[in-house]
């Protein structure tokens, strides 16, 4: 018999759960919620009972019994900076999650709070793995250029550290003794440099870098400082328009990278320039995190959800592949991602860490 592990992903539209044998799924499900009863809610955080409780009907449904695990997992959010790792929910966490005392407002925020919540009477340990606010920059790479607005490490943390291990694994050497470029392609997108086992940069989707299927990426700065002094827009609006439609979204009206290829095929020129943008700032930031790692680099890593485009790919190898040897891993699976990092803990190949 293996570890039992209860994996859970708060996601926008969705909390996915799922029961594992060690690393091989038992049961998976998706349970959907839809917008109107989520828009009911004032703050993310009103979610939990809600959540909690279609997720304990998941169990009971399935007769697991949260004292016969080994542990029980939850998605980590954009909590304080952290250093990569598995950690065990502490009172100090839940305390700064319930108090707002985050970098974000994210569902993801919830996954602790709901493993602790299924486990707190019980001595079955929750934990979250590689949450979106891992942080391990060295100083030089918080500097902006403005000191009112310092750089921030947030990303999509968890499949990226987990790509990260299964290209070393491919390389047949250890994560912690190889340099690599891994670039999470979704809606939004992460370029991130890893230094020997540490991930020294990204850019922050919401922030900056390529524009992606639904965000904007970097701006031209005096150009967005006047959009949002025009008095056309909310702060709100602004926000939704940079982070949630941009990018391919603004310029043809979906984000469905399908879609887009289907109209390129058919002459759309307008679409295949605005694809090949995105193509074209992906490769320069591609090219950009490679001067953090001055050039020395095992492999350039592409993984998320777009990365099943053969085109996609194949454009951006074209542009990249003469600077290491490119790896595919299309998808994201968080739920494996939050599995294995359970599962390192438990077969006391890494220390649980302390928030």
């Amino acid at each position: 018999m293996g570890f039992k592990i209860l994996s859970i992903n708060p996601g926008g539209t969705s909390t996915k759960v799922a029961l594992y044998d060690n690393e091989h799924p038992l049961v998976v499900e998706t349970i959907k919620h839809s917008q109107k009863k989520l828009k009911a809610y004032r703050k993310t955080i009103d979610q939990l009972n809600c959540r909690k409780g279609l997720v304990s009907e998941f169990l009971r449904k399935n007769k697991i019994r949260i004292k016969d695990l080994s542990a029980v997992v939850g998605r980590g959010g954009p909590f304080k900076p952290l250093s990569s790792g598995t950690y065990l929910v502490n009172q100090k966490m839940l305390s700064d999650v319930k108090g707002g005392k985050v970098q974000a407002d994210h569902v993801s925020n919830l996954g602790c709070l709901i493993a602790f919540e299924l486990t707190r009477k019980t001595k079955v340990p929750a934990f979250i793995v590689d949450p979106v606010s891992v942080d391990e920059f060295p100083e030089v790479a918080r500097i902006s250029g403005l000191p009112e607005l310092p750089r921030k490490s947030l990303s999509h943390a968890l499949n990226i550290k987990m790509v990260a291990r299964k290209a070393a694994k491919k390389l047949k050497k250890k994560y912690e003794k190889i340099n690599l470029i891994v670039v999470h392609l979704g809606s939004g997108i992460s370029v991130t440099s890893h230094l020997k086992g540490k991930m020294i940069d990204v850019n922050n989707a919401n922030d900056g870098g390529p524009f992606s299927p639904q965000r904007a990426g970097s701006l031209p700065v005096t150009g967005l400082a006047k959009l949002c002094l025009s008095k056309d827009y909310s702060y709100a609006q602004i926000y939704e328009k940079i982070t949630k439609k941009g990018g391919l979204l603004s310029y043809l009206g979906t984000d469905d990278v399908e879609e887009i290829e289907r109209r390129m095929k058919k002459g759309d020129r307008k679409a295949r320039l605005v694809y090949e943008a995105m193509v074209y700032q992906i490769a320069k930031e591609i090219g950009a995190m490679a001067t953090t790692l001055r050039g020395k680099m095992d492999a350039i890593v592409l993984t998320g959800g777009i990365a099943f485009s053969k085109k996609l790919i194949r454009m951006i190898k074209r542009r990249v592949e003469f600077l290491a040897e490119v790896l595919v891993f299309p998808g994201e699976d968080e739920m494996e991602a939050l599995t294995l990092g359970a599962l390192r803990v438990l077969k006391k190949e890494e220390k649980v860490k302390e928030y």
